[in-house]
């Protein structure tokens, strides 16, 4: 399922039109006009679709702000101009940063190395937030991972099958808000099928500021995997494209993470709060379930066969191959094979791992494990046997001997 939104095609189109254009003289102002009418029509034709777009709302508000600065009526062509290149000596090419620029070196400069945390999603999809909690969601439609002073993510998801309740994130929004001499507001977006190596305006850096090399995009490998530098906030973001759905992990500091002005509204922050209840499953319950059911189908063969191409067994030989260890991570990837069939749901559990490893700074915390649920009645103990009857069997015992 691809979105009909096509806000990305009408920032392409726009900087094409108008790259190099802050180096015009006063004389070509008209042709900028003339490009942002165009700008702004492509944004009007598709408004429709992108009504919960971040991306397609911050261009809009863009647009409004270019018109007044160069002083561009809203009424006259619309024709896109020629093409320009970008000149020499573009910001593009900056390496000088001012130290401000430098989350280390600005904030810590007489304190601590800072304590970066990480969060990660993943899969059918899978969250690890920023304190380490690992859930499983349902979240179907447009959720904000992020929400801070410096950044908003937002994630979309859609479900992997038809009438599936399965859903996989399908695309990604990250605006980096305009941050003093720093970097100017910068908006990445990813969908499936496309992983640019480039912000929405076809920038590579944090654009005409003094410190536009302070955030950087990087292509690792074309299509599959890029990264994001922020080094104005301490912040890395890897976003990988992994079969059809895409991944996404980062690096940030605690007075990042928490630098949010409404504590309300960190409700609405999955990194940090994690999802709802109500769109929490309890996949090792479901895990649990398969494993008993695979286990009664080679007792007795009048079961019928499952739909799906892995077997509770096949799944778990298939997991073992790149998680051989058996933490929540090994566990999600025998999860996603059962529900959606697909071998790319291994690799998107494989990939997230290895991201905790290059981002995560405890090296103690990297795999998680089932914790021990607290049962409610009408519930089971998964294995063993429950505490609170061994001691019951104790004080039995002793009743007996006396």
């Amino acid at each position: 399922v691809t979105s009909p939104c096509k806000i990305l095609k009408c920032n392409s189109e726009f900087w094409a039109a108008t790259s190099g254009s802050h180096h015009l003289g006063a004389e070509e102002a008209p042709e900028f006009c003339t490009a942002l009418r165009a700008y702004a029509h492509c944004t009007r034709r598709t408004a429709r679709t992108c009504r919960g777009d971040l991306a397609y709302h911050s261009a809009v508000h863009g647009i409004d702000d270019l018109m007044v600065q160069h002083n561009c009526s809203k009424d006259g062509p619309t024709s896109q101009p020629r093409l320009r290149t970008l000149p020499p000596g573009d910001s593009q090419e900056r390496s000088d940063s001012p130290e401000i620029c430098h989350y280390e070196k600005s904030f810590h400069k007489h304190s601590a190395t800072p304590n970066y945390t990480h969060c990660g999603l993943f899969g059918d999809p899978h969250l690890r937030t920023f304190t380490d909690t690992f859930q499983t969601c349902k979240v179907q439609g447009a959720w904000p991972l992020i929400d801070n002073n410096y950044l908003n993510v937002q994630v979309t998801n859609t479900p992997v099958l038809p009438g599936s309740s399965a859903t996989a994130t399908s695309k990604l929004t990250i605006i980096f808000k305009s941050f003093q001499e720093c970097v100017d507001q910068k908006v990445y977006q990813a969908e499936m099928d496309e992983l640019p190596a480039a912000f929405v305006d076809g920038s590579k850096n944090g654009g005409d500021k003094h410190g536009a090399n302070s955030l950087k995009i990087t292509e690792k490998v074309s299509g599959q995997h890029i990264e994001i530098q922020a080094k104005y906030i301490g912040t890395t973001i890897v976003v990988r494209q992994v079969g059809r759905y895409l991944t996404f992990a980062v690096r940030m500091p605690e007075e990042v993470v928490n630098a949010v002005e409404d504590r309300d509204s960190q409700g609405l922050y999955l990194c940090l709060r994690g999802c709802p209840l109500n769109q929490q499953i309890d996949f090792q319950a479901i895990r649990s379930a398969q494993a008993t059911e695979g286990r009664a189908r080679r007792k007795g063969p009048s079961l019928p066969a499952p739909p799906e191409a892995f077997t509770y067994e096949t799944a778990t030989a298939k997991c073992r191959e790149k998680l051989p260890v058996e933490d929540l991570y090994f566990q999600s990837c025998v999860f996603d094979l059962l529900t959606t069939g697909d071998v790319n749901f291994m690799l998107a559990a494989y990939y997230a791992f290895e991201d905790v490893k290059m981002l995560h700074s405890n090296k103690d915390k990297l795999h998680l494990y089932e914790r021990t649920r607290v049962l409610t009645p009408g519930n089971a103990a998964p294995t063993g046997t429950h505490p609170t009857l061994w001691v019951a069997l104790l004080c039995l015992c002793w009743l007996c001997l006396l």
